[in-house]
């Protein structure tokens, strides 16, 4: 069977599951955009810059599973890399496609546009490589063993791979194979799986107070459904650290809230006490506990990555974690149901006035209220993903935020991604007026695609997290003030939307109860620059110590 590299790769994609492509039109890939578009079934997204393609393809494999970017080669390489170190931090599968000078420019080092003009075509390579799995250089040997490598390792490893596309030879005709790509079950060693589910049998046999602890991996390795299964089935209450939110359900009475948790609560004393601890690959950073530690007891825990499984000092490779779970589930041990599980953490408490400028404690609580199941919220680096990733959300939704890497702006490109992935789905997004600075751009490729987010603006004019790790009432931390209202309405004049500014707590519950689902709804939160949620005050203090420690500006006071 005999296809064109083009359309080999977008046919490839497409038996991924990959419906979009996001990136930004270039000389060097246009042959590409061409071929795309006699392949059914995947169509191209463009967007307003290559960061923003980049944030968008990875909220859209969060929802989708995994997602294809395009770039042109050096100036869009480079504009999208801070996206795909993203997705690399975070275990994102995107698949990073550049169309690149022809391949006789490369082999004869010429000297071209969109490069360094000194005839070294491996500068860019080396740049991406850093962050993702793999790459590779496509020639028409190699065009078929190579595309089928990379789309694999992207999606058995969960992460992004990055393929150059000389733009001379996608229409070269090669031999292809002629069975289609598939999602496939990553390969694991039988014995090797028997043997250590049978340990974890044994182990949660004899535990007696058990526990789930889960991190990313727990969705991004699709562990979620089994791991939910067998905490309900045996009655094991689960935690999450805050890089885990919403992975499992919230509502559920065995859940103990965000790892680590705050004071000496019963939930607290689970967790210490536990004699039994799967943990799904935790991602032990600083801003879990603003201490860089792994402090789980080891000879109780079980690591639980993709591809092998510690228990206690013996690691077992070759395991398959889904395939594990779902074994486990097959014969599930007895476990002692006989102590008494903690309750799950008490909501908290609305208490406003409905005449009261707004305030953070009591506006979250208040916003929270009106999550229903099934919603999918995407929370922005700073006041929203601090509060949010505290709160309880209902069952079946779905959060995005971008806790490790920390880009702000991200979530506002990623709210278009995980809209075409997810189009049925109510989405929220709640972004300072700092970050939407920095992406409000796609707000215009939403809007134009008839996508219906509700998104909530905190205008507090600047940058309050920062304020509150350093200079309170510095310059530094000020942004220049835009009118929100016009340059939404700027960016579609012609695409209906509700726009609400909001300054009390009245308005806001009155704004709440009449989004509709058939327009998109802004929101705009009229805040005081220097009114934050308690989690934010803790947060900020332990950040500067933290990051400056005790001689450090903090202190000078």
């Amino acid at each position: 069977m005999r296809t064109t590299i083009g359309t080999f790769l977008w046919r490839r994609l497409k038996q991924m599951g990959v419906r979009y492509v996001f990136g930004v039109p270039g000389d060097f890939n246009l042959q590409l955009l061409e071929q795309l578009n006699d392949v059914e079934g995947i169509e191209f997204v463009g967007d307003c810059n290559e960061l923003n393609a980049a944030y968008a393809a990875d909220g859209h494999a969060r929802q989708n599973g995994m997602a294809a970017l395009l770039t042109t080669y050096g100036v869009g390489d480079l504009s999208a890399l801070c996206g795909i170190a993203g997705s690399f931090a975070e275990h994102v599968p995107v698949v990073m496609i550049s169309g690149v000078p022809p391949l006789y420019v490369i082999q004869n080092r010429l000297r071209v546009h969109h490069s360094m003009a000194e005839g070294n075509f491996d500068n860019i390579m080396n740049c991406v490589k850093e962050f993702t799995l793999t790459d590779s250089r496509i020639t028409p040997s190699n065009a078929p063993l190579e595309i089928d490598r990379a789309l694999m390792t992207c999606w058995q490893e969960r992460c992004p791979v990055y393929l150059q596309i000389p733009s001379n030879i996608s229409y070269l005709d090669i031999h292809i194979p002629d069975t289609p790509l598939n999602r496939q079950t990553a390969a694991y060693d039988p014995y090797q799986l028997k043997t250590a589910c049978q340990e974890i049998k044994t182990r949660l046999h004899n535990a007696v107070r058990p526990l789930i602890l889960i991190d990313m991996d727990a969705d991004r390795s699709m562990l979620a459904k089994p791991l939910q299964q067998i905490a309900e089935q045996l009655n094991i209450p689960y935690a999450s650290f805050r890089t885990g939110k919403a992975i499992l359900d919230e509502s559920s009475e065995l859940w103990l809230g965000s790892y680590p948790m705050q004071g000496d609560t019963e939930q607290t004393q689970w967790v210490h006490q536990a004699d039994f601890i799967l943990a799904t690959a935790p991602c032990y950073q600083e801003g879990s506990s603003m201490v860089a530690t792994q402090g789980l007891p080891e000879d109780k825990t079980i690591y639980l990555r993709g591809f092998d499984i510690s228990i206690g000092q013996t690691t077992y490779e070759g395991i398959n974690a889904r395939k594990l779970l779902e074994t486990l589930l097959e014969d599930l041990p007895d476990v002692n149901t006989s102590v008494k599980r903690p309750q799950r953490p008490a909501s908290k408490v609305i208490d406003y006035q409905p005449q009261a400028a707004l305030k953070q404690d009591n506006m979250w609580p208040q916003i929270h209220s009106y999550f229903r199941s099934d919603d999918i919220i995407l929370a922005e680096n700073g006041c929203a993903n601090i509060v949010l990733s505290t709160l309880p959300l209902p069952s079946g939704c779905h959060y995005i935020a971008q806790s490790i890497w920390g880009s702000i702006g991200f979530t506002l490109p990623a709210l278009l991604g995980s809209m075409l992935a997810a189009p049925d789905k109510r989405h929220w997004l709640f972004i300072g007026d700092g970050s939407l600075q920095m992406t409000i751009q796609e707000l215009s490729t939403i809007l134009n695609r008839h996508l219906n987010p509700i998104i909530v603006i905190l205008n507090n004019r600047g940058y309050t997290i920062e304020r509150y790790i350093l200079g309170m009432k510095a310059k530094y931390n000020d942004i220049a003030q835009w009118d929100f209202q016009k340059l939404v309405h700027a960016l579609a004049p012609q695409i209906p939307l509700d726009y609400h500014k909001i300054e009390t707590h009245g308005q806001l519950d009155t704004c709440l109860q009449q989004i509709s689902s058939k327009q998109a709804t802004v929101i705009e939160l009229i805040l005081d620059p220097y009114d934050a949620p308690t989690e934010l005050h803790q947060f900020g203090a332990a950040c500067a110590n933290f990051d400056y420690g005790p001689r450090g500006p903090q202190n000078r006071d």
